[in-house]
């Protein structure tokens, strides 16, 4: 089991997921979790998808910057389940399971934002992030952009806008991802300033 002390020594490196999150998930028999410069290729019979977890130190966050045709919001839970279900062909969050987030000791209110296009009042973007207030550690977790409205600059105004409401309570951020997602987001979070990739391997094996 991982300490604080060793996490902190190394976040992206020592876990794949958040210090909070790995000291409360059991990993089931069937998931192996294995850091990539331990990982040797054909020697676990299973399935592989490899994620990447970065960090920003909040040194250095851009100022974010929306265009005319949007307005920051917040949203309802049935709007936030609709468009994360909207955003992903493989993954969904449900109503209830939005409610079990907001009862998590990191949740905040604040960090919950969206994004609407003014002339449909439709949300277009949306991102959730989180806050472990006993070792400083802020997380992103959900951020997603409609696809008719990619390109447009709305990914990084949403993270930018996060790391700004995180900027003076957290220590830090940490963020992971599929790396081998269509909608990349390793180059996304690269450019709003993350660092330190660091490459799992969750196995699910046969």
């Amino acid at each position: 089991m991982i300490d604080e002390k060793d996490y902190l020594a190394d976040p992206c490196g020592s876990a794949s997921l958040p210090l909070w999150k790995t000291l409360q998930i059991e990993v089931p028999d069937n998931i192996m979790v294995i850091r990539d410069d331990e990982y040797v290729e054909g020697t676990i019979n299973g399935s592989d998808e490899p994620y990447f977890k970065m960090i920003h130190n909040l040194e250095n966050v851009s100022v974010p910057v929306l265009s005319d045709d949007y307005v920051l919001s917040k949203a309802t839970d049935d709007e936030f389940a609709a468009h994360i279900q909207e955003c992903y062909e493989s993954e969904c969050l449900s109503v209830e399971e939005i409610g079990i987030y907001k009862k998590r000791q990191v949740y905040d209110t604040n960090l919950w934002i969206a994004i609407r296009e003014q002339k449909t009042r439709k949300i277009v973007a949306s991102g959730i992030g989180e806050l472990d207030k006993s070792i400083g550690e802020g997380t992103l977790e959900w951020i997603q952009v409609s696809n008719a409205h990619r390109h447009k600059g709305l990914g990084k105004y949403v993270v930018a806008e996060l790391l700004s409401c995180l900027r003076g309570r957290a220590e830090f951020v940490t963020v992971s991802g599929k790396l081998n997602s269509p909608s990349n987001p390793y180059e996304l979070y690269i450019a709003c300033g993350f660092s330190n990739p660091v490459i799992w391997h969750i196995v699910h094996k046969d």
